[in-house]
């Protein structure tokens, strides 16, 4: 037997001890694929994922009855008068600073006696024997003040790395992610190209098997769609603290 050929035999019944459980396969010969990296292609290879188009879907969500506060609306739309000529031309750490945050923490979600937090660039990991997800999230609401200890909500904005700009699918990996990891059936989150938001909600049919819905666009220079974008995060917190406390 040659050496080509007692190398190949090794690898052969190395895979299959693998296959079997008796042995656990190298972390190096495991694939790693970066939230930050990910597209369509490779996220329909690694799972069975389905986008579904009934708008109905949202009818929860985005009817939910609260009335924005006046101070809540004139905060708004200070925002736009300050920046909404602006902010398609600002890049990824302006748009996130000087206008995103900014909305976020008018929503508010910190709370120490309730112990949940929105935290920014939190590490995010998930393992299986033939491939890892990982990096960081762009935004998370999670229970948990320092950490992420379950995650609730994502928002995924535009990277505007040329060659990487799939948000959709970014956010859709950090959606199956959590929900894996949690053992949960949905996961909501949105993603944000430039001026535009769009809701997303995840459903798990079965291991590695999902749905999901995308909402219609919201112009965030717009101040109705702004309100609207706003009251769909409230409910995102509302629920939250209605279900967990």
């Amino acid at each position: 037997m040659t050496q080509k050929e007692q190398d190949k035999r090794i690898l052969e019944l190395e895979e299959l001890l693998i296959q079997n459980g008796i042995i656990e396969k190298p972390q190096e010969l495991i694939p790693t694929y970066s939230f930050s990296k990910i597209g369509e292609s490779k996220l329909q290879e690694l799972f069975d994922i389905r986008l579904e188009f009934d708008k109905s879907r949202f009818n929860t969500w985005f009817n939910y009855n609260y009335q924005i506060p006046k101070d809540d609306i004139d905060f708004l739309s200070a925002l736009l008068d300050k920046f909404s000529s602006v902010i398609y031309r600002f890049k990824e750490e302006s748009l996130k600073v000087l206008f995103i945050s900014q909305i976020l923490n008018r929503v508010d979600f910190f709370s120490l006696e309730h112990r949940y937090t929105g935290l920014y660039d939190e590490p995010l990991i998930y393992k299986t024997d033939e491939f890892i997800l990982n990096g960081e999230t762009d935004f998370t609401f999670a229970k948990g003040v320092a950490k992420c200890e379950k995650p609730y909500f994502f928002i995924q904005e535009f990277k505007q790395e040329k060659g990487y700009s799939e948000p959709e699918y970014q956010l859709l990996a950090e959606l199956i992610s959590a929900v894996e990891l949690n053992s949960q059936t949905i996961m909501k989150g949105a993603y944000i190209k430039g001026t535009i938001w769009r809701f997303v909600i995840l459903e798990r049919l079965d291991r590695h098997k999902y749905r999901y819905f995308v909402s219609i666009n919201f112009d965030s220079t717009k101040l109705d769609d702004l309100k609207i974008i706003y009251k769909n995060l409230i409910f995102i917190k509302n629920e939250v603290l209605d279900r967990e406390f």
